[in-house]
């Protein structure tokens, strides 16, 4: 049964987290039609819209042309991202994007819930605290363990890239939970300037603490910290792993999107 809630959520994403929200911070933005054509430190190309507005496959064809011609003249860009969304109608892009040579990742949920009904008081096992982190040192430790988590390798650039998140000014805070001096879980909290809205990202649990609540006390800390924030909404994306987790805390799927890769080297 469809949520309640659900076409509500679902416009304000479109109202709210598309666009600008989507390319701030980007070196450089190109109005493309519909399409926003961003350009990140990084050699980081990224493409979004708010719709299409109802062009034909032949218009979506040339506007990824026009798109890619736009990425490739630029030495700079080595790798470009077309993020798409299950609910916009998109006729042909799928086929446009693989001409030229973009590689679908696999898809995620669009995750929306309000932000009270994901405060709860949550239990923590004996000798296991929660808190913000801000200090460089604790911030390195928490993405060292996000990578052991996730069955990565500990990336320094990725430690880089979280402190120059935090330090950015846009609002972002960490929040962490361990036992003794050992970070256990970790996410980051992201409020979207101008909306609702907070996201909640970056979540992970070392294996031999999860199930005992610890991810849920603080999906609770960041949905109390964003309340204080005049946040109301809580949204992220989300892989079917974590999925079913953010629907038992509340949240609602209201759409997938599913991001469309493309590298210099292909």
């Amino acid at each position: 049964m469809k949520h309640p809630d659900s076409a509500r959520f679902l416009a304000a994403y479109d109202s709210q987290l598309r666009l600008a929200p989507e390319v701030a911070g980007a070196r450089s933005v190109l109005p493309l039609g519909p399409l926003r054509l961003a350009t990140f430190d990084g050699g980081r190309g990224f493409v979004t819209y708010a719709g299409l507005g109802g062009a034909s496959a032949a218009t979506v064809a040339e506007c990824v042309d026009q798109a890619v011609a736009h990425f490739r003249a630029d030495p700079a860009v080595q790798s470009v991202e077309w993020k798409t969304r299950g609910h916009d109608a998109t006729p042909g892009l799928h086929g446009a994007l693989l001409a030229h040579g973009f590689v679908p990742a696999d898809a995620e949920s669009i995750m929306i819930g309000a932000a009270a009904a994901l405060v709860a008081d949550v239990p923590l096992p004996p000798g296991v605290w929660l808190r913000q982190v801000t200090g460089p040192a604790d911030v390195r430790a928490v993405s060292a363990m996000q990578d052991v988590a996730f069955g990565d390798s500990i990336s320094e650039a990725r430690a880089e890239d979280l402190l120059r998140r935090l330090s950015a000014g846009g609002g972002t805070e960490l929040w962490a939970a361990g036992h003794e001096g050992c970070v256990v879980s970790a996410g980051r909290l992201e409020p979207v300037a101008g909306t609702d809205f907070a996201g909640i990202w970056g979540g992970a649990t070392l294996a031999p603490w999860r199930g005992q609540g610890i991810y849920r006390a603080l999906t609770a800390q960041r949905a109390r910290s964003a309340l204080r924030l005049g946040k109301t909404l809580i949204h992220s994306d989300s892989t079917e792993y974590s999925r079913p987790i953010l629907e038992r805390y509340g949240l609602v799927k209201v759409s997938t999107t599913t991001p469309y890769n493309w590298s210099r080297e292909n």
